[in-house]
């Protein structure tokens, strides 16, 4: 592609999107008879005629509508690389607002702020580790990091970067005073810590070995939004719990847990960074994300 029939792709958008050769004149800083000339270049160089001219406005053909769609594509396609190499040369700086679950930024995430803070010393990192969901965009954040079995429907860039398994666990002190449930049913007739952060928090989703979905109503004992209370909850005794294995591995590893069901498959837990979107993302983000993928993703 020459940069002349580049340039006949750029005014042809414009000459759409401003709905005529005069405004489309106006936003590009040209005369209306130079865009005029261009557009008429571009259909000699295509072949087809793009658009009928009236003296009061301009419409597309068929053969300019089938292209308008591809031209969009085309242009936003290059900008979008333009920005994405103009954003390597610049050096990552301001303020950085992330939030992040309260377990997964001390237990995954640390090492990734401490990594990224001496590659980029002139970010300013703002963390609210919180178990509360927040709104990206309302709120003000950059980027938020989720985990979660079902991600909502959103309008923002949403990429997953790691998978955790779901594990049901629970203390040898509650197991030697009431028992260990056998299987998921019987979790019914136990005590339950429930993180309350779900939309079904005493709702408990297994497997079954030939992969058939079991749904079992638990009666919580506690309900928290915060993970690091279950957990510590359970570790004294008042129940079991369901959460993601990156939440407990140091307690898994010394023996402070019990895993229940292990031999039923295990579900994940997904982990995403989302963000509002992906055109134009200034250079702190992207650095961030570039290594949050590097380091985690899975």
């Amino acid at each position: 592609m020459n940069n002349a029939l580049f340039d006949g792709f750029v005014i042809f958008r414009q000459v759409i999107e401003s709905g005529g050769f005069s405004a489309a004149a106006d936003t590009l800083g040209h005369s209306t008879s130079y865009i005029s000339k261009e557009i008429n270049k571009l259909e000699e160089r295509l072949g087809v005629r793009l658009l009928n001219r009236t003296t009061r406005s301009v419409g597309l053909t068929p053969e300019g509508k089938d292209f308008y769609q591809q031209c969009v594509q085309i242009v936003q396609d290059a900008e979008h690389a333009v920005a994405r190499l103009n954003s390597h040369n610049v050096k990552p700086k301001g303020n950085l607002k992330i939030s992040c679950p309260t377990s997964l930024g001390i237990n995954v995430l640390q090492p990734i702020l401490s990594e990224y803070r001496q590659q980029y010393p002139d970010v300013t990192l703002e963390l609210d580790v919180n178990d509360r969901k927040v709104d990206v965009v309302q709120d003000g954040y950059d980027l938020a990091i989720r985990a979660t079995n079902q991600l909502d429907e959103s309008s923002l860039i949403c990429r997953k970067i790691m998978s955790s398994q779901a594990l049901t666990v629970t203390s040898q002190a509650y197991i030697d005073k009431f028992g260990k449930p056998q299987s998921p049913q019987e979790l019914a007739d136990h005590q339950t810590i429930c993180y309350s952060n779900l939309k079904n928090t005493t709702r408990w989703f297994y497997y079954d070995t030939n992969g058939d979905k079991i749904s079992v109503d638990v009666k919580p004992a506690m309900l928290s939004n915060s993970a690091a209370m279950e957990l510590a909850m359970v570790i004294d005794g008042h129940g079991i719990c369901r959460m993601p294995a990156f939440n407990m591995q140091e307690e898994l590893n010394s023996g402070l847990l019990v895993t229940l069901f292990d031999e039923l498959p295990k579900p994940n837990i997904d982990v995403y960074v989302v963000y509002p979107s992906r055109k134009h993302l200034s250079p702190k983000i992207r650095c961030f994300i570039d290594l949050l993928v590097a380091r985690i993703a899975n």
